[in-house]
């Protein structure tokens, strides 16, 4: 058996099948290996969402050697779910990728079918409009906000709630409106703070982070790509003001409010001057 195997991923006649075979490989009750063998789509659940933003990580590094790699880690993902569902019965990697491929043909009729051709706005209308419709044929939920993923990033699901609801007017009219309600918010919170009430201060900074979601939306920012940036950018002058310290001698944690906040204003103006 295990050399029957061995001669399949050997000779595998493309890249494809090679995964395939070593991925059924892994999960061979006779010669396994017994982490795989133990996994199910709940436990791996976690690692693909994990490669995911690994691929995106690698991307806005522009790294493109890593990025390979990344991809082949997320693809790995895909077969490692599509080997435990054709274990179970229920599909196998042959119908994950005709399912999707039936899928653009179906939501590109501009492309493969005799529509009339689309700029990008309109293609985007029409793909949602497409993707409602099919929501209604699954069930009952009718709610435009059906069928978002709990599992999303909460700041990008916070996005998508309220793009759904702007399709049917339920928005603010401009940017401006939403930074007063920005403002309102904040005001709340205030409130709460003041009043130490700990449930409420919570519920309120919800209601911040949210309203933020609503005012990337407006103003055509992606809301986990610019906290992404401005992680990068503290984690940056954060290290440039410990590199400064560790040239002053001072030993993390020695130095004072005061000295380690004029060492942060200096490291912003070396970028600037960068």
């Amino acid at each position: 058996m295990l050399e029957a195997g061995q001669a399949e991923i050997d000779n595998a006649p493309s890249a494809m099948e090679r995964l395939l075979a070593i991925m059924a490989r892994l999960r061979s009750p006779d010669g396994g290996c017994p982490w795989d063998l133990e996994q199910n789509f709940k436990s791996i659940a976690p690692y693909t969402i994990e490669e995911a933003y690994e691929v995106a990580d690698a991307i806005a590094r522009d790294d493109m050697a890593d990025l390979k790699g990344e991809l082949g880690d997320l693809l790995f993902q895909v077969v490692f779910h599509s080997q435990i569902a054709s274990e179970a019965g229920h599909f196998d990697f042959d119908d994950v990728a005709n399912a999707i491929s039936d899928k653009m043909l179906h939501r590109h009729p501009h492309v493969f079918g005799e529509a009339e051709e689309r700029d990008s706005q309109s293609q985007t209308e029409a793909w949602e409009a497409q993707k409602a419709a099919e929501r209604a044929e699954k069930g009952n939920d009718n709610s435009v906000l059906a069928d978002l993923p709990l599992a999303l990033p909460a700041l990008t699901r916070a996005l998508k709630l309220t793009r759904r609801a702007a399709r049917i007017g339920f928005d603010w009219p401009n940017a401006l409106r939403v930074l007063e309600k920005f403002e309102e918010e904040a005001q709340e919170l205030r409130e709460a703070i003041a009043a130490e009430d700990t449930e409420n201060i919570a519920e309120e900074i919800g209601d911040l982070l949210f309203v933020c979601a609503n005012l990337a939306r407006k103003l055509d920012v992606e809301p986990e790509e610019a906290l992404r940036a401005a992680n990068a950018k503290f984690e940056r002058r954060f290290r440039g003001v410990e590199r400064a310290l560790e040239q002053a001698g001072k030993a993390p944690g020695t130095a004072t409010l005061d000295e380690m906040e004029a060492l942060w204003v200096a490291e912003k103006g070396y970028e600037r001057d960068r």
